[in-house]
């Protein structure tokens, strides 16, 4: 290869050098604090026997520009909306209150957002879940240290009954002696009728049987001796964010309803429950929605025939007789 040609080719690389510079300078200004440009030209300069570049020009960032477009890119990935939906996590942990949002259609994106809330349940928090009438605040039902801060957080009477959310007629048939079958002696077979009514907003009064843990239906105070009352309220919500996190668990939770304190009025906004409740010692609060105020009906399935407590969400069936 001949001199001249050496030296046409050190020239034009010396003219593009010093043009990229230029262009350099302008696009990231003031560079004097960037890293080292000098590396960059290291091989070039090893190559085409380049003169040493001045320390001013040393300083200028070769890749500036490329660096800046990634950082841009980078911006521009982390405010995508559908980025968001389905990498970023929606629940956040303040003051000790882990508060979820989730989509009450339980769409397949959101199904994740529940694991924290099922690994507080098992190590026995104590939470607000949305059901298909109004929010719930639940426990595990074999936790009993859970159950008496359910207790104290909501100020339950000792008195009061809590039922137990289930998933399933298999978890129903576990807990409690189950729906009347009939005998094929005159009494009706009322399972047929109630696998109508669940999932949905009612409330059934069953027998418990010796695999619901004592501690579900004792009440009185700790003064007083400990009664045990046989019958538990059993529901089965038709609630897609309440079934996940049942399914999940493997076992019913413990439920009491969410209610103003002083007004003994239902609570339906997931906020406003989170700043009344959230200081008495919650552990989470799933955000499904505003609720509607309307209650579940609750139906006494220990007698026959069976007698409607209360008219809730669920209407009265043509087998339910009214309490008088």
């Amino acid at each position: 290869m001949s001199t001249c040609f050496i030296s046409y080719i050190r020239r034009r690389f010396a003219r593009r050098t010093q043009k990229f510079l230029i262009q350099t300078k302008v696009y990231s200004g003031d560079l004097a604090s960037s890293s080292s440009f000098s590396r960059s030209l290291a091989a070039a300069h090893g190559t085409f026997g380049l003169h040493s570049i001045s320390n001013a020009s040393r300083r200028v960032c070769y890749d500036a520009p490329k660096r800046r477009r990634f950082q841009v890119l980078a911006l521009a990935v982390k405010r995508s909306p559908k980025r968001l939906k389905y990498a970023t996590p929606r629940f956040t942990k303040e003051d000790e209150l882990l508060y979820i949002e989730v989509d009450p259609s339980l769409s397949g994106a959101d199904s994740w957002k529940l694991e924290p809330v099922v690994h507080l349940l098992k190590q026995g928090g104590v939470g607000v879940i949305p059901t298909d009438t109004v929010y719930a605040i639940v426990c595990d039902l074999r936790n009993h240290s859970a159950i008496e801060r359910l207790r104290r957080i909501k100020n339950v009477d000792p008195q009061k009954p809590l039922s137990i959310l289930c998933h399933s007629f298999h978890d129903i048939d576990t807990f409690t002696t189950g729906f009347p079958r009939g005998d094929g002696q005159g009494h009706a077979n009322l399972f047929r009728a109630v696998k109508h009514c669940l999932p949905g907003p009612y409330t059934f009064i069953l027998t418990a049987t010796k695999e619901l843990p004592k501690h579900c239906i004792r009440y009185g105070t700790a003064e007083a001796k400990y009664t045990l009352r046989k019958n538990v309220g059993v529901r089965m919500p038709d609630e897609p964010i309440c079934q996940a996190i049942l399914e999940k668990m493997g076992s019913p939770l413990i439920s009491t309803s969410v209610k103003c304190p002083k007004e003994n009025e239902w609570l339906l906004d997931p906020v406003v429950i989170a700043d009344i409740y959230g200081p008495e010692g919650l552990d989470f609060v799933v955000d499904g929605g505003v609720r509607v105020a309307d209650p579940s009906t609750v139906v006494d399935m220990t007698v026959i025939p069976p007698k409607l407590i209360r008219q809730g969400k669920g209407p009265k069936l043509h087998w339910m007789v009214a309490e008088d």
